[in-house]
């Protein structure tokens, strides 16, 4: 619809003062504002007629705006109409059509309505809104007359739907609504007729349909069916193209710019003629241009006016081409270039709203105020009308109202509101305060500050509490108040102040700045290749600000992972088991923040063995080749590499397939050689990098004709298995090689260099013939040749071969030994006669072995030893013999049948050589000059030895060698006092054996002469370690290791632990290795420690031990005590009668096994008196250290000795238990379990009782 209005003619040059427009946010709506329209329904709105009409008009103002509508021009008053109602609080009109009581039809309703929202500032208007009712009509009824066309020729069904709104989609299919296939030959027109570029008899049917499906209403409408006969034409000629649509040269087409441009060239001809597009003068857009219908349309989206212009279609086949032209010419309906948008000035102000706009033909601009023409609106003098632009200057609040631009030309309108808002307001920040910002580092960062004020405020931002204002690159401000920070770094991070200011006011608000670390992905998954039926795993570490809570996801192809168990998901991985075909893909990891996303992709190929060949078929024969093709299966995302053809030959060995050849995964034919007389089956194996696919199906059978053998057997050879016989062999022919039935060999032979006849003999399928009677090792010459029903096969070629062999008759002559050296000997001899040799001569052998030693050696095992010489030889050598020995040897001629007789035995000495190294050498007795030597003789003396030779040198601590002796010495010695030597040091010596040619192999040995201790330096000093206590109450046992030469003056230092007095000294016997220190006081901890006077004046580390705590009883000396007396002499008496027991005891049940009790047990209990040392005690006054009498105490050793125990009762007791005190009395274990009486033979094994505590006394 084109609107219209009068412009003034003047125009007026007006200077304007800057004024910042507020385009980015919307007056609030809590301040006084004209309506702005939010929603409205298309300009070209086609409605459902089983459904409500719905027409949406929303907008908003303050205050909230009242809505009237206009029909078709005039006021359209819904409260007259009960069907039609609006919503409330909005102007949406909707119009009941579908309600039994009041509904009517969408038909009745169709028009131009337009909606106006107004309230007291000014009056916003919708666009034009025309109202269509959808319509799906029936196909008229037409009388459809059956299509003849002879084969060749072109055909055209036509479908001519009904004319619907929106216009249908065509299509067509058969009576079992099934699509009909469409291809170059056949296709659909874009006005939905079936064209067929020639007709083949296969088109015939009586079942084409053409359908019409109407989207808005979901209905499909049937055409009735069209019946083409084809009538058969073998002879029908090719043609040409021609051009069925469009029709002529040339023609034209108009079409607006943004639409799709559809152009159209269906052709006839046969054979079928292929379409192809070109632009004359230019190319063909490249990303917008398509082809469609088997290229018969051109569709190109989104045209300009550049894609004006001449397209030519070019249709072809082998007899030639046709073209056609079509004119294309590209109108606009107008198109915004700048939109007018909201003014909000205050008092005093200037601004101007400005509306341009484009098209073909160029648009022309009207002007309207609150819905009227401008021309007739109410004035305003601070407003001034410039054609496309409304200037105002020094506005005031009765200057608000909304105004209208109007951009039409005969293609269409654009229609755009655009209010002035005249508000004296101060500064307001509509941004929350204190609003976080979180961001990437290295990314930008967007403070926003949005704000608003009349007059518009400045924006200005400060970071930090005292900061200065922020200024300069590496900021941007944008005119909606956002603050930008192109590359935000760590620095970057803080608070934020935003400060609007007009002459009204001034507000600020602060915002926050966080930098956080950006995601990476620090391991990405991989490409990967893997077998079907495998596993395959991708991995994706992340890494990230520890801030932020990360979640992985995986796609495949860009869409969700397939919900399968085999998918499972890791922390760090995606793992797919038992991996099919369909898993090959594109995998991609996400990593996602809630600040940024990464990701990364591998693509997974599924690999596998390849599918096998399929559809073999032979092709080509002849009587000895074929032609085998097929098609290769899937590769399964491995190239084939090769095809491996196998036969099977159904008569011989059925089911048994056989190799015949290979050829390249490229080909899919190859020309087989085949064999006469065989039934042949193929099949093919496809082969890739991963393995074998299955076989193909058999191909059909191929039986190829019988012809006589092409081949005779090879191999063929004569040999005798006895000396009277000749033995014909061959390989006999494969199956293959039959080339018909009824093979069989003729053998043929006859004597070489003999006049007779070729003696034959035809045998069966068979590798071998005996003949016999021959002469021993006779030359033949043999021939075997293959033959079947059909003939022979080519003459076969000659073979030499001999008749059976028999044994050498004579030995070799004149054998001659010839000695080189004492290990080696040369063995001539005459050769044989080959006539005496009587077989193929192999060689000759030596026999050989050692008979004595001439050294007096006895041999311990005599070994024949053999050594073989080819044929052509009549000398040999014998390596390794021994020297100074005795040797035989023999010598026999071989054949193939064994060896002749031997030649009489030659004997031969070899020669002295030299010794082996003697058996060993040992040096003992090292003193400070001398050392003794010991050896023994070689194991091999290979002569008789006549001496030794010792060659010997010192060795320093660097290994560097001194002067070198040397000694002789007779052979009959067997070692040596080497003298004169010094001390304390290394020599090396070489010992040597000697027979009369020479010296031997040596032996080496090192040995040390000891050090002189006169003149040792540094001195050697003793040592004392493993310092121990054993103490009581008043008294210690020390003990120590010693470890030196015998030193006499020994003491101990002890005194109380932590005191600061001196030491107390004791010196000790040299000899002994443990003191008793006395009078110490109970209860205290002690340190001792063990030395010795004069040289270094060494000693050991301090040991700590305590004393036992005092005891009242300890105080007295028990052992004069009459109490103590009169118990021992209990005790003592108690032991007679427990022995006189014993006694009788053992006279009548046999003798006590004490010893063997002993011998048995090692009886553990026998221990000695004193843990630490094994004494009893120092019982003596200080200068007696004599131990106590023989049976007071064990040995050392802790065992009892039989000489210190026969006259004792200790060998009956059952160990010792006691201890004495200090003063020697007695404390021992009183009171234990009662004895059982053991039986007869047996001891007891009851815990030791008072009486063998006292026998330990005794």
């Amino acid at each position: 619809m084109e609107w219209s209005s009068s412009i003034s003619e003047s125009r007026f040059s007006l200077v304007l003062i800057f004024c910042q427009i507020i385009t980015a946010l919307d007056v609030p709506l809590d301040l006084p504002q004209p309506p702005t329209i939010t929603q409205q329904s298309p300009k070209d709105y086609i409605v459902d007629p089983r459904e409500n009409i719905v027409i949406q008009c929303e907008a908003k103002g303050k205050p909230p705006p009242s809505f009237s509508w206009t029909r078709n021009g005039t006021h359209f008053d819904i409260d007259k109409d009960v069907r039609v109602r609006m919503k409330p609080h909005s102007g949406t009109l909707i119009i009941n059509i579908i309600n039994d009581e009041n509904g009517g039809k969408a038909e009745t309703y169709e028009g131009v309505y337009q909606c106006t929202a107004r309230n007291e500032l000014g009056a916003a208007i919708s666009n034009n809104i025309v109202i269509r009712s959808s319509r799906s009509p029936l196909w008229t009824k037409e009388k459809l007359v059956p299509k003849t066309v002879v084969e060749g020729q072109y055909a055209i069904l036509p479908c001519r739907p009904p004319i619907g709104l929106p216009p249908p989609i065509i299509f067509w299919m058969d009576n079992s609504f099934q699509k009909l296939p469409q291809n170059n030959r056949v296709s659909q027109s874009l006005n939905g007729d079936l064209y067929f570029s020639n007709v083949k008899p296969e088109d015939s049917r009586d079942d084409y349909i053409c359908y019409a499906r109407f989207n808005h209403t979901q209905t499909i409408q049937q055409k009735q069916p069209i019946s083409l006969k084809v009538e058969p034409d073998r002879l029908s000629p090719e043609r040409r193209p021609t051009l069925l649509l469009p029709t002529g040269s040339t023609s034209s087409k108009t079409e607006l710019r943004g639409n799709t441009l559809l152009l159209e060239c269906i052709a006839e001809g046969l054979p079928t003629p292929l379409i192809r597009w070109i632009k004359e003068g230019g190319e063909l857009p490249a990303n917008r241009t398509f082809l469609d219908n088997f290229h018969k349309t051109l569709k190109i989206i989104d045209i300009s006016e550049a894609d004006s212009g001449k397209y030519k279609c070019i249709a072809s086949n082998l007899l030639g081409s046709a073209h056609h032209v079509i004119t294309v010419t590209v109108k606009a309906a107008p198109y915004w270039i700048r939109e007018p948008t909201n003014l909000v000035l205050s008092p005093g102000e200037s601004g101007s709203l400005i509306c341009r706009a484009n098209g073909k033909p160029k648009p022309s601009i009207s002007w309207l105020s609150n819905g009227v023409p401008i021309a007739i609106a109410p004035e305003d003098p601070s407003r001034n009308v410039d054609g496309d632009t409304v200037i105002f200057t020094d506005v005031q609040e009765r200057s608000s109202a909304v105004y209208q631009c109007n951009a039409s030309n005969e293609y269409g309108y654009l229609l755009a509101n655009a209010f002035v808002n005249v508000l004296a307001e101060p500064p307001r920040i509509l941004t929350p305060h204190n609003e976080l910002y979180q961001v990437i580092a290295n990314k930008p960062a967007l403070l926003d500050c949005a704000f608003f004020g009349s007059p518009v405020p400045e924006i200005e931002w400060f970071k930090g509490v005292k900061g200065s204002i922020l200024q300069g690159n590496q900021y941007v401000f944008h005119k909606n108040g956002t603050l930008e920070i192109p590359v935000a770094q760590k620095d970057s991070a803080g608070t934020y102040t935003c400060v609007a200011r007009n002459k009204l006011g001034k507000v600020q608000n602060e915002v926050q700045l966080e930098i956080k670390e950006p995601t990476m992905i620090i391991k990405q998954p991989e490409y990967k290749v893997v077998q079907r039926t495998g596993q395959v795993s991708f991995e994706c570490t992340i890494k990230h600000d520890a801030t932020l809570v990360p979640t992985v996801m995986w796609l495949k192809d860009g869409a969700e992972l397939p919900n399968d168990e085999r998918f499972i998901v890791g922390k760090h991985n995606l793992t797919i088991m038992n991996v099919t075909d369909k898993d090959g893909g594109a995998y991609t990891c996400i990593a996602n923040t809630t600040l940024d996303s990464v990701s990364a992709s591998a693509v997974l190929t599924v690999v596998d063995r390849p599918d096998p060949p399929f559809d073999l078929e032979l092709t080509d024969h002849q009587e000895r080749t074929v032609q085998l093709t097929w098609i290769p299966g899937n590769d399964n995302n491995s190239p084939i590499t090769k095809f491996v053809i196998e036969y099977e030959d159904a008569m011989r060995e059925p089911g048994i397939w056989n190799y015949l050849t290979e050829i390249s995964g490229i080909l899919t034919t190859v020309q087989l050689k085949l064999s006469p007389y065989v039934n042949y089956s193929f099949r093919v194996i496809a082969v890739n990098d991963i393995g074998n696919s299955q076989p193909s199906e058999a191909s059909e059978q191929y039986f190829t004709k019988a012809a006589k053998p092409d081949d005779n057997p090879t191999g063929v050879q004569g040999i005798g298995s006895e000396p009277d016989n000749l033995v014909i062999m061959w390989e006999p022919l494969k199956h293959f090689q039959f080339n018909g039935p009824g093979l069989q060999y003729k053998v043929s032979w006859r004597q070489k260099d003999g006049d007779d006849d070729w003696t034959s003999v035809t045998v069966a399928n068979v590798s071998k013939y005996i003949v016999s009677g021959t002469p021993t090792f006779a030359p033949y010459e043999i021939k075997v040749q293959a033959l079947n029903d059909l003939g022979p096969a080519p003459e076969p070629t000659t073979t030499i071969g001999h008749s059976g062999e028999d044994l050498p008759m004579v030995a070799p002559g004149n054998l001659k030994v010839q000695v080189v050296n004492s290990t080696l000997a040369k063995v001539e001899w005459d050769p044989v006669l080959l006539k005496y040799v009587r077989g193929h001569l192999q060689g000759y052998k030596i026999y050989y072995m050692k008979v004595e030693s001439l050294s007096g050696r006895i041999n311990q095992h005599v070994e024949k030893k053999a050594l073989s010489f080819p044929g052509n030889k009549t000398h040999g050598m014998l390596p390794g013999l021994e020297p100074y020995s005795t040797y035989k040897l023999n010598v026999r001629v071989v054949n193939g049948k064994g060896e002749g007789p031997a030649t009489p035995d030659e004997t031969f000495k070899t020669p002295e050589g030299v010794p082996s190294a003697p058996s060993f050498l040992k040096i003992t007795n090292p003193n400070l000059d001398s050392l003794t030597l010991e050896w023994g003789p070689p194991s091999h003396p290979n002569g008789v030895v006549v001496g030794y030779i010792l060659k010997f040198q010192p060795i320093n601590n660097t290994h560097e060698l001194g002067r070198l002796e040397e000694i002789s010495i007779p052979a009959n010695e067997t070692s040596l006092i080497l003298s004169n030597l010094n001390y304390s040091t290394r020599y090396k010596f070489y010992f040597y054996a000697q027979t009369s040619v020479g010296a031997g192999s040596q032996i080496t040995e090192e040995a040390v002469t000891i050090m002189d201790e006169g003149k040792m330096v540094p001195p050697v000093y003793p040592g004392i370690k493993n310092v121990t206590a054993a103490a009581a109450e008043t008294y210690a046992n020390i003990s120590w290791e010693y470890e030196g030469p015998v030193h006499e003056n020994i003491y101990v230092e002890y005194g109380v632990a932590g005191s600061k007095e001196d030491l107390k000294k004791e010196n000790v016997n040299g000899s002994r290795n443990f003191f008793m220190l006395k009078g110490l006081t109970p209860g205290t901890s002690y340190k001792v420690r063990v030395g010795a006077e004069g040289l270094s004046g060494f000693r050991s580390s301090d040991a700590v031990f305590e004393t036992g705590p005092a005891k009242a009883s300890r105080q007295v000396d028990i052992a004069t005590q009459g109490w103590f007396i009169g118990l021992m002499c209990a005790v003592a008496l108690l032991i007679l009668i427990l022995l006189i027991v014993c006694f009788i005891r053992r006279n009548k049940g046999g003798k006590y096994p004490v010893k063997e009790k002993e011998d048995a047990h090692g009886d553990p209990e026998i221990q000695p008196m004193k843990e630490d040392d094994g004494t009893l005690g120092e019982y003596s006054d200080a200068d007696d250290h004599k131990p106590l009498k023989k049976g007071s105490r064990t040995p050392s050793d802790r065992t009892v000795k039989k000489e210190d125990s026969d006259d004792s009762l200790v060998d009956y007791g059952e160990g010792v238990n006691g201890q004495f005190n200090e003063d020697g009395s007695f404390i021992g274990q009183y009171s234990g379990k009662k004895e059982k009486e053991p039986a007869e033979g047996n001891e007891s094994s009851e815990a030791p009782s008072p009486v063998n505590a006292m026998n330990s006394f005794v």
